[in-house]
Parts: C-alpha cells; structure tokens; sequence
C-alpha cells in the first residue's frame, strides 16, 4: 500500500512522471495499491492514473495471449547460521610465546589488513574473527615480560568473573 498525502500539489514528487514512477512501485507487488489523497484530480495525476491503466491494459493482454498467470516470487529462507558456523570455525590457533615479537608485530598487522578487507567486503563474521585474534595476539605481547605463574592467575581470575 502506497498513500500519497496532497497528491493534488504540484511539485517535484506530485508531477505525472513522479506519480507514475510511485505507481509503478507499488505495482510490483501482487496485492499492491495506490491511494491518492486530493481534494481535486489535476493533470498530473489524471495523466499518471490514464498512463498506469494503459499500461495494466497491455500487460493484462500479452499475459492472456501467453497464458501467463501472474505470481509472486517465492525464495527459499536462508538459514546464516551454518555460513557463520563455518566462518568460527576456520579460526586458526596463533601462540604468541612460540614466534619472535616482531614476527608477532608483523603478524598484527596482516591481520588487521585482512579485517578491513572482509569488512569493505561485507563479511562482518570473519572480520569480527580476525579483530578477536588480533586483540589476543596484543594481549598475549603485553603478557609477554610476565612470569608463566602470573599469566596463569590471571586466567584464573578471569575464569572467576
């Protein structure tokens, strides 16, 4: 349903282009309708109403010539939880302790190119995977100069939480 409110002031959206344009929007659905709200019918809408008939005229003609009955499109629902299942699940492992800090610095880094790079493409999933390895692989850098004992408390006490 389309309401168009002082569809009798002419103006940028109430010319008979414009009108026809909103007309035919609404026409792409199977159950579409156009109310126009005036208190008088002026050339645009009248050319609008007389150009959208015509045009139905035509369509209904070459639908009945074809045997064509018209129907709306029916897709399948997409279930996205299998696709962000498999995104999670390609999130390989990176230990601090095992690489050289300006190996784990440069690594950092590629992975942040990588983020941005699935975030301009729309893959929100895997970039959210990659912003989670980078701030681990930021914290195990801070951890680093901190005794095994103490990260291990500090796990701990996270855990606690």
């Amino acid at each position: 349903l389309v309401a168009i409110l002082d569809a009798d002031k002419e103006g940028f959206l109430r010319s008979g282009r414009s009108l026809i344009q909103t007309i035919g929007r609404a026409a792409r659905h199977v159950n579409g309708q156009v109310i126009m709200y005036a208190d008088t019918i002026t050339n645009s809408m009248q050319h609008a109403i007389n150009e959208t008939n015509r045009r139905r005229a035509i369509q209904m003609r070459y639908n009945q010539e074809h045997g064509i009955v018209p129907a709306s499109i029916v897709k399948e629902i997409r279930d996205l939880t299998d696709r962000v299942r498999k995104v999670a699940e390609e999130k390989p492992e990176y230990r601090v302790g095992e690489i050289p800090r300006d190996e784990a610095l440069r690594l950092i880094k590629e992975l942040e190119k990588q983020m941005k790079a699935a975030a301009a493409e729309l893959e929100f999933e895997k970039a959210a995977i990659l912003r989670d390895q980078i701030i681990e692989l930021r914290r195990n850098l801070e951890d680093e100069d901190v005794p095994e004992w103490e990260r291990i408390w500090r796990l701990e006490q996270q855990r606690v939480r």
